[in-house]
C-alpha cells in the first residue's frame, strides 16, 4: 500500500482574512433570511385574517336579519313622535307673535299687569294671567282685547281680589282666541 500524503497550508499560505469574511457574509446571510422569513410570516397571517373576516361579513350579508317586524314598527313610532314633537316646536316658533303683542299692548293700560302668556297652538288660543288695579279696569281691557281685529272670544275665566293687600288688586285669567289668518 501506498502513502498518501495531505499538505496542509502553511502559515505562510493561510488567509485568515478571507475565512472570516467568509464566515461574517454566511452569517448575515442567515441573518437576513431569518428576518425575510419572519416578515413573510406575518404578512400571511395579515392576509389569512383578513381572509377571515371578509368571509364573516360576507356570511353575516347573506344571513337573514332576525330583526321582527315588530321591532321596526317601534323605530317607526319613535320616528313618528319625534316627528309630532318637532312640528309642535314648529308650530310654536311660527305663532304669529309680533301681531298677538302688539294687540296686547293696545290693549293692556299701566293699570294692567300681565305675568304670564300661555299659547296653545292646536286650538290657537292664548291664555293671560295677570293683576289690574280695580275691576273696571280689568273689563275695560277685556272689552279692549275683544275689539282688537287679531283676537275673538276673549273671555274672564277666573278672577280673585287680593284681601291680604291694602290695595285690593284683582289676579285674573283670560282666554282669547286669535284669528288664523293674521
Amino acid at each position: 500500500m501506498s502513502r498518501l500524503r495531505l499538505k496542509f497550508p502553511y502559515r505562510e499560505q493561510a488567509a485568515p482574512q478571507l475565512d472570516w469574511l467568509l464566515l461574517l457574509i454566511g452569517l448575515s446571510v442567515v441573518t437576513a433570511i431569518y428576518f425575510q422569513f419572519r416578515y413573510l410570516v406575518e404578512e400571511a397571517n395579515y392576509w389569512s385574517n383578513r381572509v377571515e373576516r371578509m368571509e364573516k361579513q360576507q356570511l353575516q350579508k347573506t344571513a337573514p336579519r332576525t330583526r321582527s317586524v315588530s321591532r321596526i314598527r317601534e323605530f317607526g313610532h319613535e320616528i313618528q313622535k319625534e316627528i309630532t314633537q318637532a312640528n309642535a316646536v314648529l308650530d310654536q316658533l311660527n305663532l304669529p307673535w309680533e301681531a298677538l303683542f302688539d294687540s296686547i299692548e293696545q290693549a293692556a293700560t299701566e293699570n294692567i299687569a300681565l305675568l304670564s302668556l300661555q299659547p296653545n297652538v292646536s286650538s290657537r288660543t292664548l291664555r293671560l294671567s295677570g293683576e289690574a288695579k280695580n275691576m273696571t279696569e280689568l273689563l275695560d281691557f277685556v272689552e279692549a282685547l275683544e275689539r282688537e281685529p287679531v283676537f275673538e272670544n276673549v273671555h274672564l275665566l277666573n278672577y280673585k281680589v287680593k284681601q291680604d293687600n291694602p290695595r285690593r288688586p284683582i289676579i285674573f285669567l283670560l282666554n282669547a282666541a286669535w284669528i288664523q289668518n293674521i
